[in-house]
């Protein structure tokens, strides 16, 4: 038997489960945690200055570390952790997230800072608990990591009354089970008889295509979907969110598909094809340009692997589902191929040239720039050949996500480009780059927009006090850019109501929190600016004026249709 208070019960869990950091921001109801620990604890408190900025870092942290990230917000803040944690429940990231509270029940007397938290909390999360002795906290914590880690990953809430941390109790069950301090904890393979049905079904395919979403990310399944598509030569197109799930430029390679970053030339090829493999991806609307993306679904042969039960034919008839693990299902399924099809022989697919061409037509446009603005896909252009192999870029929805979704390549696999097009809401970039500075020693990229940076702008001053390699990147338009071209080119709309603002001097904003700043003014300035930010290891903030998504129109293949059919300038 051990005595411990329930603040210093917490963090010993916490420590047993090896996690070194934890995103957060204070308040009244943690006092009492904060207080054991500064003393007791070297788990690393990461401050940020909104709560909202600290569900989005621990979501990244997540993505990156491969580990379950922690987050802590006190009472009057536990609303502000929602967008973070709607993000990471839909993009199956597992957060533990602890929320401190004012006393049981007191929230009915009408207690300051009093809400159900469980009930808000419970419906983006695959369990809401509430700590209410200490002598619990040993059990709801393996738990917790247990529920999070285990399946589809997802966050965990745990609510702590004001009262556990100074409470005292004898444990005797102090020991952390390993297995859930990483994620995937388990990886079940599939039914082996449909392994093998879908091994007879992709080789008799005339033109198979393998479509991987950010489960293939989150599985580490890199080089097994890669052994698999050398083994059958079929080609792998990923969803903006599972960028970067195999090297961009390996032959199979088909790059970014779907409707957010997704070119033509990749979105074609899977309409042609016969036969689609989807691993690890929900089949969302973003990545299957609102499901129109393959055509005609009757005519196609579908196949879906994924280790939600409730994703596996979701939007398209599927001929054969198979629910497991994509690494461990797939590892199996190459074993039986090597096995039982030793003399396979499939004629060989080189996508290079395909691609090549297609991003040579964008970078050989010269579309003329509205005054004043300079072309994005100048700055993506440029960023891909100064980017280092160790550089994490993150990025939002909007015209600083569809340019470096589509144009970036990364060469090497692993999960380095960090979106949030799972939910979409702004704001999210700035965050996800501070979560990628503690979970890696790289150079960190962030592309932010205007609309989305004026929502973390006091997060600045976190980035600057932690000292990391953190480079913002504004794309700059004065409007929320997305709506404004969602409204001119498809609803028709000749001016947009509520979507422009005015200007703000963000070199100004961004030297006042000690940022080294610099605003491009042309396009010979976008390589020595790049270069130069990418080389100094402290604060830097870019600006670049762009046109918004009306003027020149992006990837987005919707979009793309209107501005040819009103003779818009796009890119495709």
């Amino acid at each position: 038997m051990t005595q411990m208070n329930g603040a210093q019960a917490l963090l010993h869990m916490l420590e047993l489960h090896d996690v070194t950091h934890v995103f957060g921001l204070p308040g009244e109801t943690t006092i009492g945690w904060y207080k054991e620990w500064r003393a007791h604890s070297n788990i690393e408190f990461v401050l940020t200055r909104d709560e909202r900025t600290a569900s989005y870092a621990a979501e990244a942290y997540a993505k990156i570390t491969g580990k379950p990230a922690v987050l802590e917000a006190p009472s009057p803040g536990v609303t502000h952790c929602t967008p973070g944690i709607t993000e990471a429940f839909l993009s199956s990231v597992p957060i533990i997230f602890f929320s401190s509270d004012i006393p049981v029940n007191q929230d009915k007397k009408h207690g300051l800072t009093g809400v159900d938290q469980t009930a808000l909390y419970d419906s983006i999360c695959k369990e809401s608990s509430t700590i209410t002795k200490v002598a619990d906290i040993p059990f709801l914590l393996r738990r917790a990591f247990r529920v999070a880690t285990s399946g589809r990953p997802a966050p965990v809430h745990i609510r702590v009354p004001i009262n556990i941390f100074g409470e005292e109790a004898d444990l005797a069950d102090l020991y952390a089970e390993r297995d859930y301090g990483h994620y995937p904890a388990h990886r079940p393979v599939a039914d082996h008889s449909k392994i093998r049905q879908a091994i007879d079904l992709l080789l008799s395919a005339s033109k198979p295509a393998i479509v991987v979403g950010q489960g293939g990310l989150i599985s580490k399944a890199s080089q097994t979907i890669l052994d698999l598509a050398e083994l059958l030569q079929i080609p792998v197109g990923t969803t903006t969110p599972g960028k970067g799930t195999i090297p961009e430029n390996h032959p199979l390679s088909l790059r970014v598909i779907g409707a957010r970053g997704g070119m033509e030339h990749a979105n074609q090829y899977l309409h042609d094809a016969d036969t689609i493999f989807f691993i690890g991806t929900n089949t969302d609307s973003a990545a299957t340009d609102h499901w129109k993306l393959y055509g005609d679904p009757k005519t196609k042969t579908f196949l879906h692997l994924d280790i939600a039960e409730a994703h596996v034919g979701n939007n398209f008839p599927l001929k054969l589902g198979m629910v497991g693990d994509a690494r461990a299902t797939l590892d199996y399924m190459v074993e039986l191929i090597k096995t039982e099809h030793p003399n396979l022989n499939r004629p060989k697919i080189d996508l290079t040239d395909l691609k090549q061409t297609a991003l040579d037509k964008v970078f050989n446009s010269n579309i003329p720039m509205p005054d004043g603005t300079l072309s994005p896909v100048k700055l993506s252009q440029t960023l891909d050949r100064l980017m280092p192999d160790n550089a994490i870029v993150t990025s939002e929805p909007g015209v600083s996500a569809i340019y470096p979704s589509a144009l970036l390549t990364f060469r090497k696999a692993g999960r380095r480009y960090i979106t949030n097009y799972s939910m979409g809401a702004l704001g999210y970039s700035v965050p996800a780059a501070i979560g990628a500075s503690y979970a890696h020693d790289g150079p960190i990229i962030s592309f932010t927009g205007d609309g989305s940076f004026g929502f973390v702008i006091g997060d600045m001053e976190t980035i600057k006090r932690s000292g990391k390699n953190v480079t913002i990147i504004l794309n700059r338009n004065d409007s929320f850019g997305w709506i404004r071209g969602e409204a001119i080119l498809l609803d028709n709309v000749d001016e947009p109501w509520s979507t422009d603002f005015g200007g703000v001097d963000y070199i100004k904003v961004a030297e006042g929190f000690g940022f080294e700043a610099t605003r491009i003014t042309s396009h010979d300035d976008i390589e020595p600016t790049l270069a130069h930010a990418i080389a100094n290891p402290g604060a830097n903030f870019i600006e670049i004026r762009v046109p918004t998504q009306d003027q020149i129109v992006p990837f987005v293949p919707s979009w793309v249709r209107a501005a040819r059919a009103k003779g818009l300038p796009h890119f495709a």
